[in-house]
């Protein structure tokens, strides 16, 4: 993961409208010269997620003058073809368990490595050269698409793809979720982290009735749970 100041590489960000992807947003805003998102409607259950979006982006160039004048286009794609490959617990009405395969059921076989596909076309049409993602391999949920020797071969995958270098940072991957908060400070002192806890949405179950401490949620689903201990862990 690259850490210096480079104004003339131009990224484009996968922007969910959760944490981790915020996040990694206000990182891309600090590091590159120009800044793109790109969201996905997969017809996941927490689709409130995507309602965050508009509001974050706003806010976050709201935050500082040279990330407003950063920041670039938007762009939302429908990908529900993910739900014709099957169910899971992320884009039907189904309980969370385990799967025979020790996965969670909660992952959607191939839902990175399509939208790193989608993101890396887009590039291409835009002039773009970093895509940025917020995949974790410390607080990943057992997802096999979020491992860091799975994105660094998509990578060369999709360089090879598009005939052009592509760079995939994943400033989160070996970060667990009290190093993702802390990240948000350092990016962004107190109000970025504030923004981060009000105005994003992780949880599993769509639920956005009540605000805890380390933001909205159910507080019971995998999801909940992982962010409100990386927030305790985090203050402590």
């Amino acid at each position: 993961m690259s850490t210096s100041w480079q104004p003339h590489r131009r990224a484009l960000v996968l922007f969910s409208g959760g944490q981790d992807s915020t996040t990694c947003l206000a990182w891309a805003l600090a590091r590159y010269g120009y800044v793109e998102t790109i969201g996905f409607d997969y017809g996941q259950r927490h689709r409130v997620e995507l309602d965050c979006r508009t509001t974050l982006r706003l806010r976050l160039a709201a935050q500082r003058d040279d990330w407003a004048l950063r920041l670039g286009d938007d762009h939302l794609l429908s990908v529900d073809v993910l739900g014709q490959l099957g169910a899971s617990a992320m884009t039907d009405d189904i309980a969370i368990a385990t799967q025979a395969d020790g996965l969670p059921n909660t992952f959607v076989p191939g839902r990175n490595l399509l939208f790193f596909t989608l993101a890396a076309a887009l590039a291409y049409r835009r002039g773009l050269d970093v895509l940025v993602g917020g995949m974790s391999q410390t607080d990943y949920s057992g997802y096999p698409d979020c491992r860091d020797n799975t994105l660094k071969a998509l990578q060369v995958a999709l360089s090879l793809g598009i005939d052009r270098p592509l760079t995939l940072e994943t400033p989160l991957m070996w970060l667990n979720k009290a190093d993702t908060w802390e990240l948000a400070q350092q990016l962004g002192g107190p109000a970025l982290v504030e923004l981060v806890r009000t105005e994003t949405h992780t949880c599993y179950l769509n639920q956005r009735d009540t605000l805890h401490t380390w933001g909205y949620g159910c507080g019971t689903c995998p999801a909940c749970v992982l962010r409100a201990q990386g927030h305790r862990q985090w203050c402590a």
